[in-house]
């Protein structure tokens, strides 16, 4: 593939929340910074905000250490060139501005806008995906931001049954179980628990599981 000539250089350096990009010109010279939010709604208007700035995403090549996730699919997406940057050969090209070695997200954003102005030959450019492909890693990312937030939010169910309400704990070892939680509900104490009907419960639990269970005395 023959090489394109580009007119702006873009850095963005990840965060697991957040991400700092950083424009230069031809030149190297830094014309604007910006930080945005790793949401759906952030990294569009991470992408709006470089199309304004520069007129084209034809225009602009783009650089970031990990060659795959949201911010690579938005970019790719919206007709920016991208290319990745190992780590190592970042901190080789970090050492042109400081030798400190300390992290420093607004730094890094520069440092690789500049390296892939002046060394995108020895760099790996991010085709297009398929996409079914992007879909699928799409897919599968809000399956495991669903069950990381189910974890957390069983967590917290365990910690406050534990405190006031430890029968509940013993009839499931999964304190977010949809069963549990209906359960939970209908008797919120100790005290309404001991009022309900064993009707009541294994209707609950047909409803839920299909099947009778049978809670321990």
């Amino acid at each position: 593939m023959a090489d394109t000539r580009f007119a702006w250089f873009a850095g963005i350096d990840w965060g697991s929340e957040r991400h700092h990009a950083c424009l230069v010109d031809s030149e190297g010279t830094i014309i604007a910074e910006r930080e945005c939010s790793h949401s759906g709604t952030g990294l569009a208007e991470l992408a709006d905000w470089l199309i304004r700035m520069t007129g084209a995403a034809s225009e602009v090549v783009a650089a970031i250490e990990v060659p795959h996730g949201p911010v690579v699919d938005t970019l790719l997406d919206r007709g920016f060139a991208v290319y990745s940057i190992n780590p190592k050969v970042l901190d080789r090209l970090r050492d042109r501005f400081s030798v400190a070695g300390a992290k420093d997200d607004q730094r890094d954003a520069y440092v690789l806008a500049d390296g892939v102005r002046t060394d995108r030959r020895l760099l790996g450019r991010i085709q297009v995906s398929d996409p079914r492909f992007i879909e699928l890693r799409a897919w599968s990312r809000l399956a495991e931001e669903l069950q990381e937030e189910r974890v957390r939010l069983s967590n917290r169910v365990h910690h406050h049954l534990w405190r006031y309400y430890p029968q509940m704990l013993k009839l499931s070892s999964d304190a977010a179980a949809p069963w549990l939680l209906e359960l939970w509900t209908i008797a919120p104490t100790p005290n309404k628990g001991s009022q309900l009907r064993k009707s009541t419960v294994e209707r609950l639990l047909k409803q839920h599981v299909g099947r009778q269970d049978k809670l321990t005395p």
